[in-house]
């Protein structure tokens, strides 16, 4: 259902859908019933998504690529109603660099505490900064210009930064890449130290590099940023000291292979994964489409979606096309690649259709307005 309107309620959810052809906005009062609002950007390829609500209104930035115009960052601050796009380019590689912006794959606004800051991780893989709120973005040379840069090769999505995790207490930032691994540098800027051991890369002959790893996405714990969790292209792994070692938390699942983590931002050990058959296969294992839920940091986990999500179901949620909200309980969203949105309002025990005939969902990420 279409509703045209572009009021920001008070306490109303809004999930932000981007697919392959284009960008959908559902919105909620009670995270059961959703509207749908769309298509924006119609026949534009939308990597990436986020809500910026330390801004009022809240701005909704996007990684767009078309076939035509190239890829490009646009933004809305009425939810739909008039986009806007920074004239040349927010994102421009330096000439010196002799190369060009491949796709936005990730954006991420900083913390309350730097309000401006916003950050893109693009293909090729690189990081940016922004200090006005997503409007134009500086290259972060620490990190284009690492000796490890020529060693990052591409994975099946492409070579780029796909997770930046800011620190809300430092100008520290973890970031993560496919195929590099987590690095972190503590100014945000330079000094990126490879954060990857007891990840394992069994595709090389030592399986467990300095870094190479084809890392699927981190997430941080919502006890703080000693406690990180990630999805490896072989393995499900916790941090305890901000990533510089790694423990498996990989047993009780039904495999170890995955494209996303999710972490409750409220509730500390609380986490979420899917798990894939790996490799050749990637599907839901048995064909049935299922979360898995840990309440304590990976000690154990609950499966999820009995009578929710379905059976015989042979597609797949890519990394950035899940996410959970900043409610509590908290919610938990998820887009495949028929083109179904489902979601959560009670932390994956129950299950709703938000949206469904749409184009391959790319990126899934929620917000609650004031």
């Amino acid at each position: 259902m279409t509703d045209g309107s572009t009021t920001q309620g008070r306490g109303a959810h809004v999930l932000a859908i981007g697919t392959r052809k284009g960008l959908w906005i559902a919105r909620s009062e009670d995270r059961r019933t959703w509207t749908l609002d769309g298509p924006h950007l119609l026949m534009q390829e939308v990597a990436a998504v986020a809500w910026d609500t330390r801004r009022s209104p809240a701005r909704l930035l996007v990684g767009t690529m078309s076939w035509h115009y190239g890829p490009t960052l646009m933004w809305t601050d009425d939810l739909g109603a008039s986009w806007h796009e920074t004239g040349n380019g927010a994102i421009a590689f330096p000439d010196d660099t002799g190369t060009a912006l491949g796709r936005v794959w990730q954006l991420q606004p900083d913390t309350a505490e730097r309000p401006d800051v916003v950050w893109a991780g693009c293909e090729p893989t690189s990081l940016w900064r922004s200090d006005d709120g997503g409007e134009t973005f500086a290259l972060v040379r620490g990190l284009w210009d690492h000796p490890h840069r020529s060693q990052w090769a591409p994975g099946f999505g492409g070579a780029a930064v796909h997770t930046i995790l800011p620190d809300a207490s430092s100008p520290r930032v973890t970031v993560a890449m496919s195929t590099g691994g987590v690095y972190v540098s503590d100014d945000g800027a330079t000094g990126w130290t490879p954060h990857n051991r007891g990840i394992s890369a069994k595709f090389f002959p030592d399986p467990y590099p300095e870094f190479g790893q084809c890392v699927h996405k981190v997430a941080v714990d919502a006890s703080g940023p000693q406690r990180l969790y990630a999805q490896n292209h072989h393995g499900v792994y916790r941090s305890d000291d901000a990533g510089e070692s790694w423990t498996s938390i990989a047993d009780g699942l039904p495999s170890d292979f995955g494209f996303f983590v999710l972490s409750s931002p409220t509730t500390p050990g609380t986490a979420w994964v899917m798990p894939l058959e790996a490799d050749e296969r990637r599907i839901p294992v048995g064909g049935r489409m299922r979360l898995h839920r840990t309440r304590d940091a990976g000690g154990t986990w609950t499966e999820l979606g009995e009578g929710g999500l379905p059976d015989e179901c042979f597609t797949v949620a890519l990394r950035d096309a899940a996410c959970v909200d900043s409610a509590d309980p908290t919610g938990v969203y998820v887009g495949t690649r028929d083109g179904v949105v489902y979601a959560s309002p009670d932390e994956g025990d129950h299950w709703q259709v938000v949206a469904d005939h749409l184009p391959d969902v790319l990126s899934v990420r929620a917000a609650v307005l004031p």
